[in-house]
């Protein structure tokens, strides 16, 4: 049997970079900023560094094969912010806004000639950055070019960051400065398990966001090592990881923490929680995934494939009755993919809530669980659900005030004379809007869907139409009900 050391080192000579990309990647960043330094020295712009940040800049914790480039374009806000004075948040996002537009279209992709660069193109985050394919060889290597403020660790302390991005820069220099190169290796496995399991990055399978390459360079940090790391990953549930030593009761008083399932406080910023947006579902399966290595150690667990298709077969009539998809098209290519996942993640949570009671709080069909899974390239966005009772009685029991509140027992009465008395309550017999699941959800979605997007069916598992769908199911049959 192989043990757990043997594996970590048979994968990582699968994954590690090699001298020949790692040139590949400095020689094109050398490129860029001589193409970007002239360009500003042309129209006369002040910066501070031009830098290759992510796991491919200073970090150095890229897996083989991974070329895209972050480059980062620090500029003095100690220079300009007499400009800003006395402007309140949202004018000073909006005058931020419009000088690194100005900068994107003026300096940034006049920077890029055609017989290097292909379509450059403005992007938007929390403001405008530019995005284009660097033509090397016979590939295309995305690069990102942002501008940020380059401020210090005692001014992000004192006053948080000016925009989300300045801080990317000073969590580069603390990877690079505070994990060795075993560490470094160490990350470059970490993340090729969470890609591995689907849980990786904004487009995990299991909920809104999987693992970041930060969160996992930080785990690292914190447990000094992989094989310790993954012997006390269960405990990431219960205790936080706080680079500045607070209580579990001063961090639970601090209250943006509090709906947080996990807490990896950013040493850069002691008020921010880099796992903030990691899915509990991604959590909980790489748990059981990471109890299952340790228990028998393999490189399967390293290897990324597609994920399955559900096969209905397997299902027998009990289950199938539960299982329901939403099989939707994107119309609108302009969207960002986090912008209609957070969407139909939005749209999903309410037909979850309203699902599982009626308006006035009495249980409806029970529990409800669902899972989106999509694909931006086809414009493709799936929505599994599972419902614990999926037909429901014509009419439920609706509860009414105690026979104590005589004021509201009177108004009760004169508004449902059918009432009856149990437990010391009114209650009244109420017809529902729906008692068919199926119904209910068509309703809902054709009610609520965003506008960009086609709905291409809504149905019992059993019509279900594409492949994606049936990954859909496939995740939520396997990858999050049985850890709910």
């Amino acid at each position: 049997m192989n043990s757990v050391n043997q594996v970590f080192n048979k994968v990582l000579l699968d994954i590690l970079p090699s001298k020949k990309e790692l040139e590949k990647t400095m020689n094109i960043v050398k490129k860029i900023r001589d193409l970007l330094s002239s360009k500003a020295k042309e129209l006369n712009i002040e910066y501070t560094k031009i830098e290759a940040q992510g796991s491919t800049g200073i970090k150095n914790t890229q897996l083989k094969g991974d070329f895209d480039i972050d480059l980062f374009i620090g500029l003095d806000y100690e220079k300009i912010r007499h400009n800003f004075k006395g402007l309140s948040k949202n004018k000073l996002k909006k005058e931020l806004k419009s000088l690194f537009l100005k900068y994107c279209n003026t300096w940034l992709i006049k920077s890029l000639p055609k017989e290097y660069f292909s379509e450059p193109r403005l992007l938007y985050a929390e403001h405008p950055y530019v995005t284009v394919s660097y033509l090397a060889e016979d590939e295309e290597i995305k690069v990102d070019i942002v501008l940020y403020f380059d401020l210090t660790l005692d001014y992000i302390g004192k006053y948080g960051p000016i925009t989300a991005v300045d801080r990317s820069p000073l969590h580069g220099r603390f990877i690079r400065d505070n994990l060795s190169s075993e560490q470094k290796n160490d990350v470059r496995l970490l993340k090729q398990f969470f890609k591995a399991a689907h849980c990786y990055g904004d487009k995990s399978a299991l909920g809104k966001v999987g693992f970041i390459g930060y969160s996992a360079e930080l785990l690292v940090y914190y447990f000094g090592d992989l094989t310790t790391l993954f012997n006390r990953f269960h405990e990431l549930e219960s205790k936080s990881l706080d680079y500045y030593n607070r209580s579990e009761k001063e961090l639970s008083d601090i209250i943006h923490f509090q709906n947080d399932y996990l807490i990896i406080i950013d040493p850069i910023d002691k008020n921010r929680n880099v796992a903030s947006a990691i899915s509990k579902r991604a959590y909980k399966y790489c748990k059981h995934l990471i109890s299952k290595f340790l228990e028998k150690p393999s490189e399967s667990y390293f290897e990324q494939r597609e994920i399955q298709e559900a096969n209905l077969t397997k299902f027998d009539e009990g289950k199938i009755k539960h299982f329901f998809i939403a099989e939707l098209f994107n119309q609108n290519e302009e969207i960002h993919y986090t912008v209609n996942r957070d969407k139909l993640y939005s749209l999903a949570d309410s037909i979850k809530a309203t699902g599982e009671r009626e308006y006035s709080h009495d249980k409806r069909f029970g529990s409800i669980e669902f899972e989106l899974y999509f694909d931006d390239n086809l414009n493709e966005y799936d929505l599994a659900f599972y419902v614990q009772h999926p037909k429901i009685s014509e009419t439920y029991l609706r509860q009414g005030p105690p026979l104590k509140e005589k004021y509201h027992v009177t108004k009760f009465k004169e508004k449902n004379p059918n009432f009856i008395i149990k437990n010391d309550y009114l209650w009244v017999e109420t017809k529902r809007d729906y008692n068919d699941f199926l119904s209910y959800l068509r309703t809902y979605m054709n009610e609520n869907i965003p506008k960009n997007f086609k709905i291409k069916n809504i149905s019992n598992i059993v019509e279900i139409q594409t492949s994606l769908a049936r990954k859909a199911l496939y995740i939520l049959d396997n990858m999050v009900l049985p850890f709910i």
